[in-house]
């Protein structure tokens, strides 16, 4: 159809009708599709005054001067992306993609243009008109939406509020950046009191001591766990880990004789052996992967290596993970211990994190890298089909069980569990034990 043609039927019916094409769910609003004229497969929608081909797909619809809906198509996931100057550039779209425990407690959902409906009792994840996904909502504690281009209705973020469920959003590099939950459901106000006071006195240094010595001690585990695999095969490899697992065991000590008033007053000494501790750890975990993939060191953010870029995406699970036990446990996640306090930094999540490094990601990741994994990057952070992997693995750990107070849970119960032995041990009802996996 030409665009008098077009222009001719906005004339003649444009003030007849009503409703309009969902232009982010591809659905038809409204009581029914007959309050739309359809013209050789193209329909009016007198929202955006303009006439839409009943297939939008890999279509560029012209709505202004210099204006244009461009929609992804179907079959070669290509979309015209606008720049600066006007022109618009073809981009090779991600398939959407889904990574679940075995359970589906916990979704991770990428893809851009894919839609997060509700039907009936259930959370339905579209791509255009089409219903690729569905998952019962009384079976969902988390979902963890991991790409740009994702859009949602209100109503599922209502009845995700109403039963508990948490929405992340996450970066390409796995970085969470906002977290929907309910207030309603994590109302403790006593436990935050009790939080906030507990920095300036023997509690906050308590909590700070032990988040080092668990993390310390995990670090330790991690070496003996994959140096037991290395033994036979490189002995003169295993005697390396081994002695940096005994030089980790003394700082774990050293740790353990630190005291004080408050965590003020001793964070740069808990700091400084933590720090000793990472650099040892690293440089143990280089040797295990050597013979797989080189490794030159940490970085946080901004990396551009698979090791690091791997360590940071699995990070970014666990940070939501551990984000959403903090919230449900009634604490603040901006007010830490051990972690300096900072605009826009979520200190005691980090700080509980510490203990579920090694066990959940780090483990994951030299997994991994051993079994010979095949991974990819994509302008300087892992592809698509890197991070679901990747993801899939991590959430796989995460609901893998492990003993711990004498019976075995799955690792995300535990980190729930810590995180209200957190607030028993701020409000003076228990003591605080950190998290050690068993090698």
């Amino acid at each position: 159809m030409d665009s008098d043609k077009a222009i001719e039927l906005i004339a003649l019916h444009g003030s007849a009708l009503a409703g309009q094409l969902n232009l982010f769910t591809g659905q038809l609003d409204g009581e029914s599709a007959d309050q739309y004229l359809a013209v050789q497969g193209w329909l009016f929608d007198p929202d955006w005054n303009l006439v839409l081909p009943d297939d939008v797909a890999g279509r560029e619809i012209l709505v202004d001067q210099g204006v244009s809906l461009a929609f992804p198509d179907s079959q070669t996931h290509l979309f015209k992306e606008p720049r600066f100057d006007g022109q618009l550039l073809d981009r090779v779209l991600d398939p959407p993609a889904v990574a679940k425990t075995a359970d589906s407690a916990q979704v991770i959902l990428s893809g851009f243009g894919i839609f997060l409906g509700k039907k009936s009792e259930r959370m339905q994840v579209k791509t255009g008109k089409k219903a690729v996904y569905e998952f019962p909502l009384f079976r969902i504690s988390e979902v963890i939406v991991a790409s740009k281009g994702v859009s949602l209705s209100s109503d599922l973020l209502k009845e995700f509020c109403e039963r508990g469920i948490r929405l992340t959003f996450v970066e390409s590099s796995g970085r969470p950046y906002a977290m929907l939950s309910s207030p309603i459901l994590t109302a403790t106000v006593e436990s935050r009191r009790q939080q906030l006071m507990a920095y300036n006195d023997s509690r906050g240094l308590e909590f700070g001591r032990l988040v080092v010595r668990g993390k310390i001690r995990n670090q330790r585990h991690l070496l003996l766990y994959f140096g037991k695999y290395i033994k036979q095969s490189d002995p003169e490899r295993y005697e390396t880990i081994s002695e940096i697992a005994n030089k980790l065991r003394k700082l774990e000590t050293s740790a353990r004789a630190i005291e004080g008033k408050s965590v003020e007053e001793k964070r740069n000494e808990l700091m400084g052996l933590e720090g000793v501790a990472g650099r040892l750890y690293w440089q143990a975990v280089r040797s295990i992967i050597e013979s797989r993939v080189e490794f030159m060191g940490r970085v946080h953010r901004g990396a551009t290596d698979a090791v690091n870029s791997l360590l940071n995406y699995g990070y970014g699970i666990l940070y939501a993970q551990v984000w959403g036990a903090v919230v449900n446990a009634g604490l603040e996640p901006f007010a830490g211990f051990l972690h300096v306090d900072r605009p826009g930094k979520p200190s005691l999540v980090l700080d509980l994190v510490e203990e579920f490094r090694q066990p959940v990601v780090d483990r994951t990741v030299i997994a991994f890298l051993n079994l010979g994994q095949q991974f990819g990057m994509s302008e300087g952070m892992l592809d698509h089909e890197t991070r679901k992997e990747l993801g899939q693995a991590v959430l796989d750990r995460l609901a893998s069980y492990q003993y711990f107070r004498g019976q075995r849970y799955q690792v995300r119960s535990i980190i729930q569990m810590q995180a209200r032995a957190l607030v028993s041990f701020l409000r003076g009802k228990s003591k605080y034990k950190p998290f050690a996996f068993r090698w």
